[in-house]
This record gives structure tokens, sequence and C-alpha cells, in this order.
């Protein structure tokens, strides 16, 4: 299969403030969004050829991208659960590598907060029938499917429970610093370590400050062909690797999965790496932004995309390896525990950071000199997920 790299660029990004967003509606939140991005790429709404929307819940076709003002092109709603955004972002790429389209928008947007489900239940998983109840049905929940993943690897790994809640504290901690650097992050408020050891259980080793928010938000990317991206900009982001990998629910059956790791994501960041050319992605990234809708699997995640060998995670956690001034700083911007997570925008929000860091106008967040930096969704949950890797560079 013929490789994405440097085939396409972003010229253009923008991105709303996420949280409780009762001022804005799905209309406004992708106006917000597709406007910022038009001005970053100093384009307008006529000259895009085609258009793709990442949502879950808030939209039933591509009509919903109506109020942005498209002349009559092609435009196409995609969802695959947590990862939308990212899939957004690649029907667009395929577009433009393919010569469909020469511009292209991949935008996201999600309006969670007065749809009555709650963050414990969640948005729906697979077999569920959302009805837009209170969230208090039947059924068991994000937290409690996720939670499987702190309690195993404890085990596998010989963690005392103690430890292993304050090495899911400290990447608490980790992320709500870098999210109160953020004006655009739904939460920013910094933790100590005894502040998320203490907070209310959700699901054991869960607590609330281990779970990522429900929000509201949209985020946008303008495509193109890598050769015109210097017609648009001076410092354009291309493309060095798009890889998405869905299982076929090997986990939910077999009675020997682990619960350590997460095949989709093991798979969608090896086939990332081999795109790109990452031979070692600890020393050759940049730096990362991964799906931390929980802690237990941002601990799984630095394995799983080969960031810390198997097992040693917590030695690296406690060195600070994947802080904001650390050897491969990870969820910059506050990843969705602090940015907040409207399951359509997010992947594009994730690019939305390393788009600004790879530009160097990152503000306070910014890392030192970064040349590639990797987006990582999953959607679903352990032992049956949709993994997307994407992988952006500044060179």
């Amino acid at each position: 299969m013929e490789s994405m790299k440097d085939k396409v660029a972003i010229v253009g990004m923008g991105c709303t403030r996420f949280g409780e967003r009762w001022d804005a509606g799905v209309e406004d939140l992708l106006v917000e969004a597709a406007y910022e991005a038009f001005e970053d790429a100093g384009i307008g709404p006529k000259d895009v050829q085609a258009a793709w929307l990442g949502t879950v819940f808030s939209g039933i076709t591509a009509i919903t991208l109506s109020p942005l003002g498209l002349q009559y092109i092609p435009m196409t709603r995609v969802e695959n659960m947590c990862a939308t955004g990212s899939e957004a972002l690649r029907a667009a790429s395929y577009a433009v590598a393919a010569g469909a389209c020469d511009i292209a928008l991949a935008i996201g947007v999600e309006k969670l907060k007065d749809s009555g489900l709650t963050g414990v239940k969640g948005p729906a998983i697979v077999g569920d029938n959302p009805d837009g109840t209170s969230g208090v049905a039947s059924g068991f929940s994000a937290p409690a499917s996720f939670a499987y993943l702190g309690t195993r690897y404890f085990h596998r790994y010989g963690l005392a429970p103690d430890y292993g809640k304050r090495l899911l504290a400290e990447i608490a901690v980790k992320n709500h610093y870098n999210g109160s650097l953020n004006p655009r992050a739904h939460f920013r408020n910094r933790l100590t370590v005894e502040q998320a050891v203490g907070a209310p259980i959700i699901a054991w080793p869960l607590g609330l400050y281990d779970c990522c928010g429900v929000s509201d938000g949209a985020a946008a990317a303008i495509v193109v062909r890598a050769g015109m991206a210097k017609d648009f900009r001076s410092d354009p982001v291309y493309v060095k690797a798009l890889a998405v990998t869905a299982g076929a629910r090997q986990g939910c059956m077999r009675q020997d999965y682990d619960y350590v790791h997460i095949e989709e994501n093991v798979r969608a960041s090896r086939a990332a790496y081999e795109q790109a050319g990452i031979r070692d992605p600890r020393k050759e990234l940049s730096l990362a932004e991964v799906h931390d809708c929980f802690t237990c699997h941002e601990l799984v995640l630095y394995e799983d995309l080969g960031f810390s060998p198997r097992g040693k995670a917590g030695e690296d956690i406690e060195a600070g390896a994947f802080s904001l001034t650390g050897e491969l700083p990870v969820n910059t911007d506050g990843g969705l525990k602090c940015f907040g997570h409207p399951l359509g925008a997010t992947g594009l929000r994730m690019m939305y950071e390393v788009y600004k860091q790879l530009q160097g106008k990152a503000g306070p967040r910014q890392v030192k000199d970064p040349r590639l930096g990797l987006v990582h969704n999953l959607g679903g949950n352990p032992g049956m997920g949709i993994a997307s890797c994407v992988i952006l560079g500044n060179e």
C-alpha cells in the first residue's frame, strides 16, 4: 500500500473554546471553527471544493454544514465514534491525495452538554440506543469499561494499589497543568496529586479527576495538495502518515484478553510509523496528543505507542518524561482530560494543537524545536475499538 507521506498539507485550522457552550448551537460552533480556519488559510468558503463533517450525535447529514456558505460542492458526514474528527481529516486527505479536489475542508462538531447524556453514562456505546434520556438507564459505563485497564495493569506488573493510583494521579496533574495554560480548554484548574488520589471514585481505580469531561466544541482543517501548500502560507504542516485500524471485537470474545494493551492502538501506531519512516517514536517524535479519555488509558498508551517498554511506563511518569519539558511531551494542550471531549471535534482539536506547536505558535505551552507530532484517537472500548494515528510534520 502506498504511503500518504507528504502528499497533502494542512494550511489552515480553527478550533472553538471547548466547554459548556450554552451560548452556542451546533451551527454557531461550526461557523466559529470554520471561519477561523478560512482566515488562517487566507481563503473563503467559495474556495472549498469538498467537505467532510465528523459528528456522532450533532448532525444527520452533511447538510448540517449549510451555515458555512459552501457553494454546491460534495459534502459528506462521517462517524467513527471517538475517532470521528480524525476520520474527517482522513477522508479529506485521501480525496486531495487522489486528485479528486485541491482544497478540502475537514470539520468536526459535537453539542453534548444539553443532550441529556451524563458524563458517567457517557455517549452511547456499541449496542446502546441513544434515546436522549438522563443517562441513568441500565448498561455499563465508559469509566467501568476502561477501569479494567487500570486494575489489570496494577495486577500484571505487581503495582500496589496505592502506588498505581498515584501514577494515574500524576497523569491527571500533568494534563491539568497543561490545560491551565490553554485559554480554550474546558477545565483550567491545576491539581495536586493528593487531590486526584482523594477524589470521589467513579469506577475503581478511576476517580473523578481520572475521567475526561463531556464538552461542546468544534474544530476544522483546510487540506491542500502538498505542492500547493506554500502558495497559502510559509509554514504549512504536512501529513506524514494516516492509519486507522478496527478490530473484530477480539478482546470481547477471547477469554485470554489481557486488558493491559489495546491491539488496535498498537497496530495503528506501527502502521503510522512505517508510513512516516519512524523507527524510534520516543526519540523522533517532538510531541504527542493521545486519547486520554481516562488516565489509565494514557498509561497503557505510553506502552502501546512504543514510548515506554512494557511494564515500565510508571518509571517514565515518575521521571517526568511526558511532561511539558520532558523528553516527549504528551497532551501539551491538556488532552481530553482538560481540553474536553466533544466526540466529533476531538481528533481535529488534537491536530490543532500539533499544528500550532509545529508552527511555534503554542504560547506558554510551546515545546522546543518541534519537527514531528502524533495524534492518536480511540473510538470504542478496550476489546472493541477503532484506533487512529496521524503524524504531522513541519518539513
